[in-house]
């Protein structure tokens, strides 16, 4: 499955409800699996982003749904980046010939 890395930042809400921020994150996880997916990890981190988290999904419209959830939800604001194993990579250098 593609990989996504997630990078997020609190919304003013998520912030004043900072103390959910676990539980949101369960929440998270079991609408990524709901949906085909699976968090592969998350992080809070400490300088540019909040939270850091590792996606897969089927395919980029599922997984952009899913970002699209997380900024309804008024929480977060993300970021999101599809991410290449070496195998991919190979295979996309293989097309430049």
């Amino acid at each position: 499955m593609p990989t996504y890395v997630v990078l997020a930042n609190w919304t003013d809400q998520g912030i004043r409800n900072v103390k959910d921020t676990v539980t949101r994150a369960g929440q998270v996880q079991a609408a990524a699996e709901r949906s085909g997916g699976r968090l592969v990890g998350s992080w809070w981190t400490q300088g540019a982003y909040d939270v850091v988290a590792v996606f897969e999904f089927p395919d980029d419209e599922t997984a952009s749904a899913a970002a699209i959830a997380v900024g309804m939800a008024g929480n977060a604001r993300t970021q999101t980046m599809r991410a290449y194993t070496a195998e991919e990579m190979e295979r996309i250098i293989q097309k430049l010939s």
